[in-house]
């Protein structure tokens, strides 16, 4: 097999050697063990795996130079970047022990027997979520600790009481063999065992793994391509599984004439901060800005933009930014505002959009510092437009004080991003996701698989649980959630009443 290389991101240091490539063989070993794991995870009470979050979140904090220090050389993306990612990181595990222990999620539902029900008689039936089993995750590139091994993916999927098998990012190897250690050791301090987090690494072995008969369900963060490959070979399975990928994002944001006019400078600060945010190696990043034509709001955009950039992810993200920027550069009907190292800036007309069905290199995912201006002259135009957007994160509307109404240009644009967007935005701008309970981060295909799901937030859980209804079981058989003394006090519906 292969070597997997820890690559210095900034060229100050030896690369080195840090694992090899998994082979089929100890794929199917791996997930064996993560299986078994998955069973203790099942059969352990809430309290205990909220304890167990807390323990691995415990156990990453007391790592955290070490695991900085390797993402940063593996990245270039700063300690100041990582150290909050970590928290970041840190702080998902313990919201998905608040998760657990609140019990909601559970939708725990009971239905009394009842021999007079209509139209015919009822059992009793009882049904809740229960834990899917092991859960394979894929790393991202552009966040080493939040979306990669001691990610929301991980969290979530541990939290509903499932084993996860991580497919290691070739961007930061050594980073992710630091985290696997912690949070290894977390899970042995708390009881439970190592295996409830592993490893694998390599392309093939990311494979073999989203094919493997025990594994329940895949979740991935990536590429376009990467992810529909792996969306086909979870559905070509004999028994398909599901498969939670985000992939590419537009992230379409629409300024009105009202807000232009009241606070332009404002704007244009706030919007060249956001779209080259981490060199604009954010999914949520804005690729796409409608702005009424007329007006200098290009030239105060290109004035905002940074003059100097940092190191992007790695050589192959570098490379394709550029042939991106090359490409939309040198297509028609676009101007090219501003192109230095650091951002790239374009502009063309809304008519242009519409007259050629919706120009395809002005909807696709440009990942890094770079957006693309549309600009429309009238509501009917902006409305054309939106309505070529593909499926987003997220969309944003900028609008003037007066505007918070139906009816509004603003109101119009907004009802449009929603039927294409997870989450909708007003007056702010896209970057920077909140892990809360309400956290919507997904939304129609090319932005996720599943535009039902979230990967970030409380819900995210959902996606690695599954229903189960329990008809006419004795109550010392049942789950202690669904038992009418409800021992463990989780929210039930009971005969149709929360």
């Amino acid at each position: 097999m292969g070597s997997v290389l820890s690559v210095a991101a900034r060229g100050d240091a030896a690369d080195e050697v840090v694992a090899t490539e998994t082979s089929a063989a100890e794929v199917d070993a791996i997930v064996g063990r993560a299986a078994a794991a998955s069973a203790v995870l099942a059969a352990a009470s809430r309290v205990d795996r909220a304890r167990l979050l807390r323990s691995l979140a415990d156990a990453l904090e007391a790592d955290s130079e070490a695991i900085v220090a390797a993402a940063d050389r593996e990245t270039a993306l700063g300690t100041t970047r990582l150290t909050g990612e970590l928290a970041r990181s840190s702080f998902q595990l313990r919201l998905f022990a608040e998760v657990i222990e609140d019990g909601h999620y559970l939708s725990a539902t009971i239905d009394h027997a009842d021999a007079n029900a209509q139209p015919v008689a009822r059992p009793d039936l009882r049904r809740m979520l229960v834990p899917i089993g092991p859960v394979a995750v894929f790393s991202a590139s552009n966040f080493p600790l939040a979306f990669s091994v001691p990610g929301g993916d991980t969290a979530s999927a541990i939290a509903a009481g499932n084993a996860v098998v991580v497919k290691v990012h070739s961007g930061h190897p050594a980073t992710s063999l630091l985290c696997a250690a912690a949070l290894q050791q977390g899970a042995a301090d708390a009881g439970f065992p190592a295996d409830t987090v592993a490893l694998v690494f390599g392309t093939e072995a990311g494979r073999t793994l989203v094919q493997h008969p025990a594994v329940r369900a895949a979740s991935f963060t990536g590429s376009v391509a990467g992810g529909r490959a792996l969306f086909d070979l979870a559905s070509g399975r004999p028994e398909p599984i599901p498969f939670f990928g985000e992939l590419g994002s537009i992230n379409a944001l629409v300024i009105t004439p009202d807000a232009l006019s009241e606070r332009a400078t404002e704007i244009a600060t706030g919007l060249a901060g956001s779209f080259t945010l981490g060199l604009g190696q954010f999914c949520t990043k804005p690729g796409l800005v409608l702005v009424p034509a007329g007006t200098d709001f290009a030239e105060q955009l290109a004035l905002a933009a940074p003059t100097t950039g940092g190191s992007m992810l790695n050589e192959r993200i570098r490379s394709g930014w550029l042939a991106s920027v090359d490409a939309l550069g040198g297509s028609d009907d676009v101007t090219t505002l501003l192109r230095t190292a650091a951002v790239s800036l374009y502009s063309m007309p809304a008519s242009s959009v519409i007259a050629t069905g919706g120009a395809s290199v002005a909807f696709e995912e440009c990942f890094g510092p770079s957006t693309l201006l549309v600009e429309y002259e009238s509501a009917d135009e902006l409305e054309a437009v939106l309505r070529l957007v593909p499926g987003s994160l997220t969309g944003s509307v900028h609008a003037g004080r007066g505007e918070g109404s139906p009816g509004s240009t603003a109101a119009l644009a907004l009802a449009l991003l929603t039927e294409r967007c997870g989450r909708v935005l007003w007056n702010q701008f896209p970057t920077g996701v909140s892990v809360t309970w309400a956290m919507q981060h997904g939304g129609p295909y090319p932005a996720t698989t599943n535009a039902a799901s979230t990967s970030v937030g409380a819900a995210a859980i959902l996606r690695f649980l599954r229903a189960v209804a329990y008809q006419n079981l004795p109550a010392a058989l049942l789950p202690l959630e669904l038992r009418d003394d409800n021992p463990t006090a989780v929210p039930q519906r009971i005969d149709g009443k929360l």
